[in-house]
């Protein structure tokens, strides 16, 4: 995608009413991208778990060159914008991070505001301000090219703080941020998240929770789903294979 895509992918996060969010499913191949993109989603999201899964990796434990070839095939392999969900950008410089992501084509990515583990949770909270730099400098090298998807992992780490989370994502979004994703926040906080952040917020739907619908309804711009896609259709794939058996 040019940059063109980028701004296309840009405008679809705008303009929009409330229950009516940005619905971006996240495909772990393209064999599934392609299917998201037949049924007429205007983009795509990858989700680093979904990838890590598919490549036979643990989340977060994905060598950085897979990672970026995985999104590079799935761009490459459908007409829609992608984003990608590179974690915390795998530690490299600003530039080399940039100039991967456009030479694997996508038109965004999402950069999470923690480092540790994936799989208990248990990890560490960059400090906020050197974060924004990094996602300023971040937003300099590739002006209009990349829209910056500023995650932020308060929920995550057990810091269930609104007024810490806000601060962050304000941090985030002067530093040029388009969108900003506070991972696993409940959905009874999204309406002071709303209030307290300018710009499009992106929301996790997640088994059981609200619908993308009612997320939009609460303040949520854009909705992905991280690995849960991926989870279902292996679900589905495991009663294919038991009544095959």
């Amino acid at each position: 995608m040019t940059g063109g895509g980028a701004e296309a992918f840009r405008a679809l996060h705008h303009g929009r009413a409330a229950g009516d969010p940005l619905i971006l499913p996240g495909p772990w191949d393209v064999a599934s991208a392609r299917v998201f993109e037949e049924a007429g989603f205007p983009a795509l999201a990858t989700p680093s778990a979904g990838i890590a899964a598919s490549l036979g990796y643990a989340d977060g434990s994905v060598p950085p060159q897979e990672m970026f070839a995985a999104v590079a095939r799935i761009a490459r392999g459908v007409s829609v914008p992608v984003s990608a969900d590179v974690e915390d950008g795998y530690g490299l410089p600003a530039r080399k991070l940039v100039d991967r992501l456009l030479d694997a084509g996508v038109v965004g990515c999402n950069l999470e505001d923690s480092w540790g583990s994936k799989t208990d949770r248990s990890g560490t909270l960059k400090d906020a301000s050197r974060q924004a730099d990094y996602l300023a400098e971040v937003r300099a090298l590739a002006g209009g090219r990349l829209f910056v998807n500023a995650r932020v992992d308060t929920y995550v780490r057990g810091v269930a703080d609104v007024d810490e989370t806000v601060r962050r994502a304000r941090l985030y979004v002067e530093a040029g941020a388009d969108c900003v994703y506070v991972i696993l926040a409940p959905a009874d906080v999204l309406p002071a998240l709303r209030a307290g952040i300018d710009g499009p917020l992106n929301a996790l739907a997640v088994p059981e929770g609200p619908s993308p619908k009612e997320l939009g309804e609460l303040g949520a711009t854009r909705i992905t789903f991280g690995p849960g896609l991926l989870r279902r259709a292996m679900g589905a794939l495991g009663d294919i294979a038991s009544g095959l058996r």
